[in-house]
């Protein structure tokens, strides 16, 4: 699949050029007794709590700050978090946006993007139908694409969340990290590159990265489920797919029910909101599918809350 694409050093230009622009979001500490289950000291890494509700913030600025957007703007396609991030970049930047997203998009993602300003299409039922769509756009205006998670840069600027926990977090052995396109568990494998175990969480019915490293390259998955608009592309990026194949040493797969069960209990437990997608590494500790040996020191990535499940009177 060819060399792995990005460096440490590359992470680090990439963390402080974006530094103005992102929150240092913060970690706690909980006890897995808390959530009615075996004892354990679990740090959560909320990056749920960053600019859009995700991670994708960073690769988002990543982007509009190494490249030079034209007048006809950035253009994106995304499930949601990705659209919503490059938007928000755009707005601060003073550029234009155009984002794309399928109908399985959340409202709650939807109404956000079209709050940003930017122009929003909706259409598709799948993500692979809004790459489509954005990649013609693409073509006919201009428009500077900006992938979700094929694209050097936006795997440079999520490379910099695996710094930002190793600072926080320096003592640990192992993370587990939700999939979907594969962009944030590249970068941040790309950081630790094989330092700490690097565990990865995708449903059962968007296997893409298991499917693809048990295949030995990317390959089409299922693409449904409860995440769907998160972590449901067809193929895991190509970028990113050599890096997993190198530091990532192992792959799990939660169920629907866990992902709810997991919402609800960061909900009860913490009063941490999160979307399916930013629920899936934690579902994996919560339903028992990930079970750390003694003594070893986990730490989850809770990645994404844009969701509109909670009601406030």
């Amino acid at each position: 699949m060819g060399a792995i694409v990005i460096d440490r050093e590359e992470i680090r230009q990439a963390a402080a050029l974006i530094r103005p622009h992102i929150r240092h979001t913060p970690v706690i500490r909980v006890d897995m007794t808390d959530f009615g289950k075996p004892a354990m000291a679990l740090p959560l890494k909320l990056e749920c709590l960053q600019h859009t509700g995700s991670f994708k913030a960073r690769g988002a600025f990543t982007n509009l700050l190494t490249r030079q957007p034209p007048k006809s703007g950035v253009v994106a396609a995304s499930g949601g978090n990705h659209g919503l991030a490059v938007a928000y970049a755009a707005r601060s930047l003073g550029h234009k946006a155009t984002i794309f997203v399928p109908g399985v998009s959340s409202p709650a993602k939807i109404e956000r993007i079209r709050a940003t300003g930017a122009d929003l299409i909706v259409g598709g039922d799948r993500y692979a139908d809004a790459l489509a769509a954005s990649q013609d756009f693409a073509t006919r205006t201009g428009a500077m694409p900006v992938h979700a998670f094929d694209q050097r840069e936006t795997l440079v600027g999520q490379g910099t969340l695996g710094m930002e926990i190793e600072a926080d977090l320096p003592d640990i052995d192992t993370l587990l990290v939700a999939v979907g396109g594969g962009g944030l568990i590249g970068g941040i494998a790309a950081w630790f590159a094989g330092r700490i175990k690097i565990v990865a969480v995708e449903p059962e019915l968007a296997p893409t990265l298991h499917d693809a490293l048990q295949a030995g390259a990317p390959v089409d998955a299922p693409a449904g489920g409860v995440a769907a608009d998160s972590l449901a592309p067809r193929q895991v990026g190509a970028m990113m797919f050599p890096i997993a194949r190198e530091y990532v040493q192992q792959s799990v797969l939660v169920s629907d029910d866990d992902i709810r069960a997991a919402q609800r209990a960061l909900w009860d437990g913490v009063r941490v909101v999160t979307e399916p997608g930013g629920a899936a590494a934690f579902a994996a500790i919560h339903g028992g599918s990930y079970v750390p040996a003694a003594g070893e020191r986990t730490a989850v990535l809770v990645c994404g809350s844009n969701t509109d499940a909670v009601r406030f009177a």
